[in-house]
């Protein structure tokens, strides 16, 4: 384990970014493209970053040279981003308008995380144990199998409280008033959109910058709850649904996101951090 500056989270090798994919051919693809890029932002002035330096201070004195200018959302939250891989199914928000206020469960992992068939139906079982309504994001290829992904009568058994979709406008489920905590990879695009909306977190990282993602979520703004895999690697239903109790048993976790939103949206707004910062970016291009 290592850190890089006092007060940025602990890290561990296994969870840099080219050691937790692929094979060790795809691994040294990964880390020779990232030596490349590296020697490639040394040439540049300023390197622009979507986050806000509040939510990551120790991070930007460790490295100046990177300006915050975040966090950058469709407007409002509620207009269309054009940032994502598939279809829409804009349905969802329909569906969201009929659940009572703070009580559905988001669960989406982003566009690249795969799940074996035992992890996933584990998920699938407890979403169905909470009880509680959930939206599911489920791309085709959230597994390696395409058929017969549910547990028998899993889909007919939760008819009344799930909806399963293959890919969710995010901003806009995230700022929707029914939805309780994100069930999320931490990728840094649904970390800050979920920040931003003030939604706590249970983590579910899967490689690349989201182990580090699910610290900050967990350890620094403690905004959200990490999972504990079992001797197999699978975090298993029970783990699931007693991480989701806790998070939502304890209002500090609502409390503290809540803050978080306040931050993040007053630092573009005029006179923010991150606005000032941008605005000073600007100048300097000027010059």
């Amino acid at each position: 384990m290592f850190q890089l500056a006092p007060n940025m989270p602990i890290m561990k090798t296994e969870h840099l970014l080219w050691s937790c994919i692929g094979d060790l051919t795809t691994q040294k693809i990964i880390f020779q493209a990232l030596v490349r890029s590296n020697k490639t932002t040394l040439a540049a002035d300023w390197l622009l970053c979507n986050s806000t330096y509040d939510l990551e201070p120790a991070a930007f004195t460790l490295a100046p040279e990177i300006l915050p200018i975040g966090p950058l959302l469709a407007s409002n939250r509620l207009e269309n981003s054009a940032g994502y891989f598939w279809p829409q199914d804009l349905t969802c928000l329909n569906w969201l308008d009929q659940q009572p206020p703070c009580s559905v469960i988001y669960v989406a992992f982003g566009s690249f995380t795969v799940l074996d068939q035992t992890q996933f139906q584990e998920l699938a079982l407890a979403l169905e144990l909470s009880q509680m309504p959930f939206l599911w994001v489920v791309r085709p290829d959230t597994t390696e199998k395409t058929c017969n992904l549910y547990p028998e009568g899993y889909q007919d058994r939760v008819a009344s409280r799930g909806l399963m979709v293959g890919w969710a406008p995010q901003q806009k489920v995230l700022a929707h008033p029914s939805i309780a905590c994100f069930l999320s990879h931490c990728g840094w695009n649904s970390t800050i959109e979920g920040l931003t909306n003030g939604v706590p977190f249970l983590c579910w990282p899967y490689f690349a910058d989201q182990f580090l993602n699910e610290s900050y979520i967990s350890d620094v703004w403690k905004v959200g709850l990490k999972f504990n895999k079992n001797e197999n690697g699978i975090i298993t239903q029970g783990e699931i649904k007693n991480k989701l109790e806790q998070l939502l048993g304890d209002e500090n976790f609502k409390a503290r996101a809540s803050k978080l939103k306040e931050l993040a949206i007053t630092s573009v707004k005029e006179g923010g951090q991150s606005n000032k910062t941008f605005k000073n970016f600007i100048e300097w291009i000027k010059s």
